[in-house]
């Protein structure tokens, strides 16, 4: 039960106050401007039904005290981050949209298209709706802006050759990998590319056109003809930009449409006057909010990682204006001005917005209607045909891989709310086992898994780690024998957590404790749900093998190699990667790592 905090106990400060379930995983996390009036709301009688779900699955609460209600909001941020609450507001439809990143940490910067995380050091440019709106726009102002777009290992393997690739050739490429541009002239190109993206058109097109009539003042007409094509490519990039304002300002615009669940929200980017990259998204209301507060939490979701623009202009005015606007400022740097556009091309443009999240969220609805009540469908099913207590939100499957008991493997990947949820996937290499026991690869597995489960459990919620959270089902890939394994384990163990096994052959379930198998219809929704989870483990484990067995090939044939020591053999895996890679490499393409005697070796080993 929920032991609820006297009120005078409460700080009456700024703070952020989190709610944990009876695992101790954080379900829920606020800020407020005095603990002590808000935290007390939450055991109140008539709470909207989603609060009140979170409160029935919240065992404890507890605050961090702040200095500030601005500093709260940015801890609310971090610790949402970092925990990823189910009862807060998240991202659902968090597909990772293409940037245009320039790798500033390089000694010679990349130009590339990237997604997901961004990472320290890159330059970020977007997000766009396309790849090939940035791929299009970079192959324009390649001519102008000659920087490498190459991976590392082509660039390293181009530059232990002495020569350049074709780039180089069609004056797409400034060619860094053979020194023929210095660091001062590269870098201006690159800083150059950059300003371009960042809306600075005007100020690149001036610099291109001096340098032209300085060329042809010196009647260097050929380089000045060279100059003049390059501002052409660079006013062809321009048209892909649309001008959206008469002036050169810098904004965002935010509009949203939705239901009670979810909201489809749409964010432009405008720089310059030009609108340079959107962003589409889809946030779960999991949480009891008006418009305006949800406005206000995507808000701080959109620009806590990013620096806002001088103006973001939104549909609605968010809750806590003026807090969001100190708290953007600070984030910024400087003045940051947040409202609602209510005249001329802003307001028109926030129509537009407006229209796209409509578009957008009645695309999401079509697709919702059927993967969300089919996860909801499998999973009931799924409880009524096992007879559980509660519907399984998080199920783990295990499976072997192995060959003829060599470098045997198990996996361990999850499904929560029917949803792979990849961060939680694990995998074992086997410590115990002696030859091929694939009985015994899944007893040492389970045992591993949940006795790091329990000494997660047992640890302060703050140093807990991976396995700390346990799973409503387990599936084992096999029959009888590997469900009595797994079952062992868990007896011994005194944890109640629900297993079966699903064998391939029949797609037989079977139960503990029941000698003959369950038979799940074959169109049910229940048994899909396990062939998918059982499917994906088979595929991790297998991976995982290969992999395993890969490098144990390769570190056979090179510890036959005299010469080849523990460091040359990790430079030959970096450059080659496997086997069939080094097979296929000439003698010459191995003398670039090793000495040529070595390779010479090597190559007859290979061959041999």
């Amino acid at each position: 039960m929920f032991e609820r905090p006297k009120t005078s106990e409460i700080p009456d400060q700024p703070g952020a106050y989190l709610f944990r379930d009876k695992h101790g995983k954080v379900v829920y996390v606020g800020k407020a401007k005095s603990l002590r009036s808000r935290v007390p709301s939450y055991f109140g009688v008539g709470l909207h039904p989603r609060t009140q779900a979170m409160v029935d699955n919240a065992r404890a609460v507890e605050w961090i005290i702040t200095e500030s209600e601005v500093a709260a909001l940015m801890l609310e941020f971090s610790l949402i981050k970092q925990h990823r609450p189910r009862f807060n507001v998240k991202l659902v439809d968090d597909k990772s949209y293409p940037y245009l990143a320039i790798t500033r940490g390089d000694e010679w910067p990349r130009a590339r298209v990237m997604r997901g995380a961004k990472r320290k050091g890159n330059e970020y440019f977007g997000p766009y709706a396309h790849t090939y709106a940035i791929r299009k726009t970079l192959d324009q102002l390649l001519r102008t802006f000659p920087v490498r777009t190459c991976t590392d290992s082509f660039f390293e393997r181009q530059r232990a050759q002495g020569r350049p690739c074709l780039l180089y050739h069609i004056e797409k490429c400034s060619g860094p990998c053979i020194d023929a541009v210095t660091q001062e002239d590269y870098q201006q190109m690159v800083d150059g590319l950059a300003a371009f993206l960042r809306g600075d058109t005007e100020e690149v097109l001036a610099g291109l056109d001096q340098k032209m009539w300085a060329a042809s003042e010196r009647r260097e007409f050929e380089l000045a003809a060279r100059h003049r094509d390059r501002i052409d490519d660079v006013r062809r990039a321009l048209l892909r930009q649309e001008v959206v304002t008469d002036r050169p300002e810098d904004f965002d615009l935010i509009a949203f449409h939705g239901d009670e669940l979810e909201s489809a929200f749409q964010i432009l980017h405008v720089r310059k006057g030009r609108l340079v990259g959107r962003l589409g998204t889809v946030v779960d209301r999991v949480e009891e909010l008006t418009d305006a507060e949800l406005m206000g939490r995507v808000i701080r979701e959109l620009y806590g990682a990013d620096d806002p623009p001088r103006q973001v202009l939104v549909e609605i005015e968010p809750a806590e204006t003026e807090l969001l606007q100190t708290w953007l400022a600070e984030r910024r740097g400087t003045k940051v001005s947040l409202r609602v556009p209510t005249r001329g091309a802003k307001r028109r443009l926030m129509e537009t917005t407006r229209t796209n999240a409509a578009e957008a969220f009645a695309r999401h609805r079509l697709k919702r209607s059927q993967d969300h009540n089919a996860r909801a469908k499998a999973l009931r099913s799924l409880q009524e045909v096992l007879d559980l207590p509660e519907p399984p939100l998080r199920i783990e499957a295990f499976d072997i891989s192995t060959l003829q008991g060599t470098n045997t493997v198990s996996s361990m990947v999850v499904l929560e709310d029917g949803i792979p949820k990849r961060s939680d996937y694990r995998r074992f290499r086997m410590r115990t086992l002696q030859g091929q026991d694939d009985f015994a690869a899944m007893e040492e597995t389970i045992r591993r898994r949940f006795r790091a489960y329990l000494a997660e459990r047992d640890r302060p919620v703050r140093e807990q780690g991976r396995f700390s959270y346990p799973p409503s089902l387990v599936l084992v890939d096999g029959g009888a024998g590997q469900l009595g394994r797994a079952v062992k384990v868990l007896d011994e163990l005194e944890l109640d957590i629900p297993a079966i096994g699903l064998a391939k052959r029949m797609e037989e379930v079977y139960l503990p404790g029941n000698p003959e198998p369950l038979r799940i219809p074959r169109d049910a929704e229940a048994l899909y749900l396990l062939q998918q989870v059982r499917d994906e483990a088979h595929r991790f484990a297998i991976t995982y093998h290969r992999q395993l067995r890969s490098r144990s090939m390769v570190d056979s044939v090179l510890d036959e190699v005299p010469g080849i020591g523990p460091k040359r053999k990790r430079d030959l895996l970096k450059r080659f990667g496997s086997l069939k890679k080094l097979r296929e490499a000439g003698a010459d393409s191995l003398a670039e790592v090793v000495p040529k005697n070595v390779a010479d070796d090597l190559y007859a080993a290979l061959h041999n």
